[in-house]
């Protein structure tokens, strides 16, 4: 089972994109635990995608795809704006240093690599795209 949702580059539409993962991910038998881990993630990407790969310009927008392939959930996210935002690796960051020095931010992608089994970005013509995978037995 697939399902596809396009919204506008506007962290308006966050909530949607939550409520869409959530009702699609509901419909397989998973712990409260991995529904909220996986929206969590997808609404981190989404987010980044917004925010930093396009200025909050709501007239680009994301394509986000959802697909179940037996065990494992496919999540794609992909950007139609023009500017290619490829993340660089994550390190893991020290977590008393941001607490001393209390910065915000900057862990988004670090907690995603950590709640899913892998994140991958990479460009499809000038497009970014983000392919998440999580193994849900």
């Amino acid at each position: 089972m697939k399902s596809a949702l396009r919204i506008a580059c506007s962290r308006a539409h966050l909530q949607q994109v939550r409520d869409f993962v959530r009702n699609y991910l509901n419909t397989r038998p998973l712990s409260e635990v991995m529904v909220n881990q996986v929206v969590l993630a997808v609404d981190e990407v989404v987010a980044n995608f917004i925010i930093h790969a396009n200025g909050e310009d709501e007239t680009q927008f994301l394509d986000l795809t959802l697909a179940f392939d037996k065990q494992d959930l496919n999540v794609e996210i992909a950007d139609n704006g023009d500017t290619i935002f490829l993340p660089g690796p994550t390190a893991s960051p020290d977590f008393h240093a941001y607490i001393q020095q209390g910065r915000k931010g900057g862990m988004g992608m670090t907690l995603v690599n950590r709640l899913m089994d892998r994140v991958e970005f990479f460009t499809r013509g000038n497009h970014t795209v983000c392919h998440l995978s999580k193994h849900l037995a």
